[in-house]
Parts: structure tokens; sequence; C-alpha cells
């Protein structure tokens, strides 16, 4: 028997959610995301015509189709409920024109899935936005020109299977700027003095103050010689009284960032499960509940009711102190869409100790993060005093820094995570103008300057959303996209470019300048947010990007240089005889046959680590290995005969205290050596 209301929404578990709210009446039906697109093998775009797309219905989504055609003839209404977002209202869109009837169809949004906000959309349902579908149709062609469009010319000067991207091919550039500044940096050498100095058995440490450096080793002793049989004075003491505000709630880059910090989470995987989260979880003695709001959003607003619901939490099980007179309120940047909330959880009662039996241990962490810091968000600020002490010696002064926190407030719950780690500040003793320190020790140290570092996933992230390049829903393919083609991998969780992407990198910036320009790219973005806001037409957007890339595309493809690698070596292919050579691929360089493609054999290039196989008998050595999407992990060279293999980095040294092999391990925040016998413990850091 059919039911009188059908709803689409894009997931089965979010179909199982809405089903438990909307009752009996209602058939709640999954699309599975996207129902049709631009076709695979043509560019499906006329752009002598307006950019008209041609849709195509995408290959495996042929059942569902009709099986939801079917559904919606019978309904007598329809409501659409994709994600409350472009690519939602894209999918809203493409359901429309596939079912027909639109007098019984209507768009429902929620940024929450909770009983009260799904039965609060269906009541208030409206038209499609068809502004928000012409900016997704906008991004899409956008992306499809220049996919299409450059992506043979790749193929025919570098390799074949290239693809470029709009906003991926940037981030490349991102990549490969950053290694060529770590290659091109030149280290300088400075010197850092510290005094161990005693107050009355309390000891402390001041470090050398000046305004010019301490260059060579020479001027670090001369100063330590000064020093050393002269009075140390407490010149002058600064304290003040200094407050930390909270962090705002997560948006999506944020959470990304955090993620990958906190937790080790790559972007992808981080979207993966608060899409798990937002769209429901078996919570026991509740049933499928959605934990938190809706995670790609670049606003950090926050609900009235949410408001309440945290300031009445925190005044109950922290205190009076711990709650503002007032609700905090966050400013959203200008870019931002600020069409959903930020990141936070649906329910503040719902304490992550309550769900914890009730999720995957992934799961448990990322909503622990995302309710940990949403609350802490509106807690008190926490005061420290802090304290500068000037110390002078013969003609030198030293400083010392120190701290007390007078009162913990939001640090109780939540700290956000730097890329870097703070400067430790330690307690001084109580120090007072004009008296007398005892010096205890004076300690020269050498240092040389860094140059910056490779970008990691967080760290690409940030600088993305700063350039104002992607925007939250984009973020996470991006970096799954430079990967998964080879043109960026990661390194100790570092993400490095490889060869390929860097020969990529140099053509598309001298070749096409305009696509790979961050300003530009940025502008682009902008754009498409005027189209949301009905202040430009598409059209008129794809119109400003074409002509001059199409003049761009023409001069490419007559003066690109070719920089196809092929080196010939001394060795005959063992099933044809030809000459094997060596040519660049996704991952790196390997060795080919010559006579590919009527011949395909293939081997690694050797890269050995020197050293020797683990395995009793074996005459091999451990060689650098990459998966096929592009992982690191070591091997023996006699695989497939010799099965030893490890995913960290084999070290030529024993283990002092069982004599196996130590390998080099990547920790969140620090690089041990440790041994490669898991019954052994022995661990030290690097």
């Amino acid at each position: 028997m059919s039911k009188p209301n059908l709803v689409i929404v894009e997931s089965p578990a979010k179909a199982r959610t809405l089903e438990k709210f909307l009752g009996k009446e209602f058939e709640v039906l999954a699309c599975g995301g996207h129902v049709r697109d631009l076709p695979q093998k043509r560019l499906g775009v006329d752009v002598e015509h307006d950019f008209a797309p041609t849709y195509v219905p995408i290959k495996g989504k042929t059942k569902i189709i009709a099986g939801l055609i079917s559904a919606a003839h019978q309904a007598k209404k329809i409501f659409l409920a994709p994600d409350p977002d472009r690519e939602g209202e894209a999918i809203a869109w493409h359901l429309q024109s596939l079912i027909g009837g639109d007098h019984k169809i209507k768009r429902i949004e929620f940024n929450e899935i909770t009983k009260t906000a799904v039965e609060s959309a269906v009541k208030h349902p409206r038209d499609l936005d068809l502004n928000r579908v012409d900016a997704q149709q906008a991004r899409r062609i956008l992306d499809r020109l220049v996919g299409y469009k450059i992506s043979p010319l790749l193929w025919k000067k570098v390799r074949k299977g290239l693809s470029a991207g709009r906003v991926q091919s940037v981030a490349v550039r991102l990549v490969c700027e950053r290694e060529a500044a770590i290659l091109e940096f030149k280290p300088q050498e400075y010197w850092s003095i510290s005094a161990e100095l005693d107050k009355q058995g309390h000891p402390f440490i001041a470090k050398y103050n000046s305004k010019t450096i301490v260059p060579d080793e020479n001027s670090a002793n001369r100063i330590v010689k000064d020093c050393e049989n002269v009075e140390f004075t407490v010149k002058d003491v600064q304290k003040k009284d200094q407050k930390r505000h909270p962090s705002p709630p997560f948006i999506t880059s944020t959470l990304q960032q955090e993620a990958a910090r906190k937790l080790g989470y790559s972007a992808v995987k981080t979207m993966t499960i608060a899409q798990q989260l937002y769209e429901g979880v078996d919570i026991k003695g509740e049933g499928h509940v959605g934990l938190i709001t809706y995670m790609r959003t670049d606003s950090v607003r926050i609900a009235k009711e949410a408001l309440t619901e945290v300031r009445d939490y925190i005044e109950k099980t922290f205190g009076p102190k711990y709650l503002p007179e007032a609700p905090r309120f966050f400013k959203t940047k200008k870019s931002a869409q600020d069409a959903h909330e930020a990141i936070r959880p649906t329910g503040v009662k719902r304490d992550p100790k309550v769900t914890k039996d009730s999720l995957s241990p992934e799961q448990f962490k990322l909503y622990q993060l995302v309710w940990n810091r949403f609350v802490a968000c509106q807690m008190a600020e926490a005061e420290l005093m802090v304290t500068a002490a000037d110390i002078s010696a013969a003609n030198y002064l030293f400083r010392a820094n120190g701290s007390v926190v007078k009162f913990r407030g939001f640090t109780e719950l939540y700290q956000e995570t730097l890329d870097k780690a703070e400067e430790e500040v330690r307690t001084l003793p109580e120090l007072v103008p004009g008296e007398k320190l005892k010096l205890l020790k004076l300690d020269p140290k050498q240092h040389f300057t860094e140059p910056p570092p490779r970008y990691t996933e967080a760290s690409l992230i940030k600088d993305l959303e700063e350039k104002g390049i992607g925007r939250p829903s984009t973020y996470a393919p991006i970096l799954s996209t430079i990967e998964g083609r080879g043109y960026v991998i990661r390194e100790q969780r570092t993400l490095k470019p490889t060869e390929l992407g860097m020969i990529t990198n140099k053509l598309l910036t001298k070749h096409f300048p305009t696509v790979l320009d961050f300003k530009f790219t940025a502008h682009m973005e902008d754009q498409l947010d005027e189209i949301v806001e009905g202040k430009l037409k598409y059209t008129a957007v794809l119109s400003e990007f074409y002509e001059p890339f199409e003049k761009q595309l023409a001069e490419a493809s007559a003066n690109m240089e070719k920089v196809k690698k092929e080196i010939q070596t001394e060795e005959k292919c063992p099933e044809c005889g030809k000459p094997l050579v060596i040519r660049s691929g996704r991952f790196g360089d390997f060795i080919a046959c010559s006579g590919f493609p009527k011949c395909k054999f293939t081997k690694p290039l050797i890269k050995s680590l020197g050293v020797k196989c683990t395995r009793e008998g074996c005459d091999g050595e451990i060689l650098i290995r990459r998966t096929r999407k592009g992982k690191t992990f070591y091997s023996c060279s006699n695989y497939p005969k010799c099965k030893v293999a490890f995913w960290d980095k084999p070290l030529a040294e024993k283990c002092p205290k069982c004599g196996k092999l130590l390998v080099e391990k990547i920790l969140k925040n620090k690089i041990v050596i440790k041994c490669s016998e898991k019954a052994c413990d022995y661990q030290r850091e690097k």
C-alpha cells in the first residue's frame, strides 16, 4: 500500500533516522547522492550556446532512479531532502527533473537530524533555490572545462592518464612552491645563551635577550666569559593579568585541522565520520539519533536554543564561576556563506561518556572533540598572571618569563592544538628590582635557522581557506585527489610533491598562469557566492573564465614543451628482449619495457636503505616501495619468495634489548625509535 508522502534523502542511514521521526504516513527513500552528471567520455558542455550542459544518469543508478520515479508517481506529496548545501540543492533539482510532477514537489532542509528539526522542516517546505543550483552547475562546468581541455595536453607532453583540476592544481602549486622554498633554503647559524639562576633555593631560567643575533661560537663564548664572574641583578619586573579566550566552535576547515593534529585523521576520514554522526547512530536507550549538526559549514553562528542549553549545562556541571555573564558570539568571516550553524552537538546533555558504548572508537573521538570544543566556547576565559623579568649582567640583558594560572576557565575542558608546540613557560620565584641572583650555570647552544616546514593536511587546508581557495565541501576532495593522482605523497605525515607533481605544476603555471593564480581562483569562488546571492548569472561567470582560458589553451597547445621521461638502460626485457628504459610514473620512476604497449613488463627502480632482510637464510635487502595509492612501505628485494615487510622505516641498527631490527615510527607529535618485535617494549625518542 502506497503512502501519501514521499521523502527522498541521500543516504540509507539518513533515511532510517527520518523514518523513525516521521511515522507511518511517510515513505523515506535514499537516492545515494548524485543521480545525474555530465557524461564521462565527452565534454558535455556546449561552449557555443551559453555553456549548456548535457546531463546523463550516473552509471549504476538506473534501478534507484526507476524506484524513485515509481514511488513518486504514487505519492501525493514529495519532499526532497538532500544535504542542505549547493550540492544537495543540485541533487534535489536533478531529482525533480527526473521524477516530474513539479506541482507536488517541495524542498526541505535541516541543519540537524533531530525530531524537532525534521518535523519543523516538513511543516515549512520551500521551492527549489535555483540560484544555489546555478552556482553548483557553474562550479561543475568550470571544473569540467579545465579537466577536459588541459588533460589531453598533459597526455601528449608528460604521460598518458594525467589530469588537471581547477582547484586541485592550485593546491598542488602550493605544495610545490613550499618544496622549492625548502630546497632553496640556506640555513644560518645562531646561538642562544641560557642562564640558570637561583633565588634562595628556587632555580629558574633566563635567556640572553638582544635585538641582534649571536652569530657564532666565538661571539657566544665571549658573552659567556663576560658574564661568568659578574653579578646578575634584577633590573625590572613586569606583571600583568592576562585572559585567554576560547576558540570558536568548529567549522569544516577547523574541524579537519584539529582532527588531523589531535587525532591524526585525514580530512577524508574526518568528513566520513562526521557524516555518520550527522546522519544518525544507534544510541542505547534512544535509537537512531543524529549526534552533530551539518558538517559542511563556514559559519560560527550558534542557534539561540543551543546557547540556552549549553549555558544551563555549564552552570549545573561546572558551577556559576565557569559561566560568562552573557553568551559568547563569534565573528563569521566575510566570505562565509552563513547558511548553516557551526558544527555542534545536537544535544549538549548527550555527554560523550553517555555515547561511548554505542559508538566506534573513531566516532567517539570525533564526537568528543566536537562536544568539548562547543561547550568550551561558551565557558569563562582562563585567567593567568604573566611575569616578565629583565636581568642585567655586565652590559648584557637576560629575560625570564613565567606565568601562573589563576583560573582555568574553559581550559578545564579544552585547549586548541597548535602546529608548533608552545614554548614552555615556567613559574618564577617572586623577583624584586635591585636584588642579586646566584648564577648556577651558563649554557650556550648552537642553532640553525630552519626552512619552512612541509605542508601537513591541516596547514594546507588552513592556507587554502586563508587564500579563499575552495569551500567547506571541497577541502577533503582536493586532498584526496592530489594524492590519488600521484602529484603529492605523504612522507612522515607531511605532503611532498612527487617528481610528476613538480613537472606538471611547472608546465601548468607557465602556460596557464590565470588558472593557477591564487587570487583568480579565489575571485572565482567569490563569484560562485554571488550567483547564490542572485547578483550574477552563472553564464556570465563562465564566459568571463572561458574567453582568456581558450586563448591560453591555444597557445599552450602550440608551445608547451614535451617532458616525457625515458632513459635507456643496458638491461634487456626478460619477456621480449627489447631494451629496458626508466620512465616516470605516478609515484616516481620505474623500469619498463621499451616495447610498451605490446610488452607490459615493468619492475620497480631499486632504492636501498642499506638494511639486510631480517629473515634467517635470506640474502635480500629491504627496499622502499609504494602501494598503488602511493603509501610508503618497506619490503624484501626477494619478494614474493620472502614476504618480510614493514610499515615503519627500518634502520641498520639492532635493538639493545632483544637484538631485533629497530624501526623509526612517526607518532602524532614526535618520532621514536622502537623495536620491530611487538613483544619487545624498547623505545627511545629520536
